[in-house]
């Protein structure tokens, strides 16, 4: 078989490949939108729930989405992306540091609920916060720290060394080129890994159910950190699995096609100014 034939071969698997994951992709889409736009309204996306009637809404629940989301940027993203600057410029190559990479690599591939377990443990016993918003995020937090770290690092490491010795050989400190030079280099890698963190954020369930509850205050909007906090995901597993009103299918659906909506719209916020920074950080290329 010659070097022709087998380029060939692997160049059609791979479009084959690409070409069956992308419609995949479609049919979840189509499925999940299809089924869940009907039932998306104002007063759906706005409304409260409801317990035994029909006709509830979801309007807490994504709104403590994306506050549990923004609490736990708000912990994880200082102390993500420090570390990740520290792994990448100040820490030396030995032993310790590799440990701590080793760590950061077995901390990532933890499950979800794992965390969630222990955030139980930790925050809603030990510290007494029982079921809240707070107790959430703080959860959230961890399990987007390794990845943020990781993100980070690779991030810097990807910038040009070039920038670093002409930052320091034009008479700047060390934390002057990281602030000025490095991390504006690596910006649009950087927001690339918080997106899909966020990303993931919002679709988790498995870690809110066990921190943040299954229950939302009597309040609308409620911004104490210390109510319970049921998100649009965990509120989507439980109408699926425990809910007695009488279109649980429905608000599952609706949720279900709310959450996917979400999701995309955020990333694209995200994704495109990320983009054009991209763009005119690299000369237009």
């Amino acid at each position: 078989m010659t070097s022709k034939t087998t380029d060939r071969i692997a160049t059609g698997f791979f479009w084959v490949t690409g070409i069956i994951i992308l419609l995949l992709l479609a049919w979840f889409l189509i499925r999940i939108l299809g089924d869940g736009l009907p039932h998306l309204s104002w007063k759906f996306i706005t409304g409260k729930p409801q317990e035994i009637m029909a006709g509830g809404g979801v309007g807490p629940m994504l709104f403590n989405s994306f506050y549990i989301l923004f609490l736990s940027l708000l912990f994880s993203l200082p102390i993500g992306i420090g570390a990740g600057v520290y792994l990448s410029i100040y820490a030396k190559q030995n032993k310790f540091t590799d440990f701590i990479r080793i760590s950061v690599e077995a901390l990532s591939s933890v499950p979800s609920i794992v965390f969630g377990l222990f955030g139980f443990l930790l925050f809603v016993n030990l510290f007494g916060l029982k079921f809240s918003i707070i107790g959430g995020a703080a959860t959230l937090s961890l399990l987007n720290l390794p990845v943020l770290v990781r993100v980070t690092e690779e991030s810097l490491r990807s910038v040009p060394e070039s920038y670093w010795e002409a930052s320091l050989a034009l008479g700047s400190t060390r934390w002057q080129a990281i602030r000025k030079v490095l991390l504006p280099a690596a910006m649009p890698s950087l927001i690339t890994g918080i997106t899909l963190v966020a990303g993931r954020a919002l679709g988790e369930s498995a870690i809110l159910i066990y921190t943040a509850g299954l229950s939302v205050s009597r309040f609308f909007p409620d911004w104490s950190p210390l109510a319970m906090g049921e998100t649009l995901a965990t509120h989507l597993w439980y109408v699926q699995s425990e809910a007695i009103v009488p279109d649980a299918k429905q608000i599952a659906q609706g949720s279900a096609a709310l959450l996917l909506i979400v999701v995309l719209v955020f990333n694209l916020l995200i994704g495109i100014p990320s983009r054009i920074l991209q763009k005119r950080l690299s000369g237009g290329k």
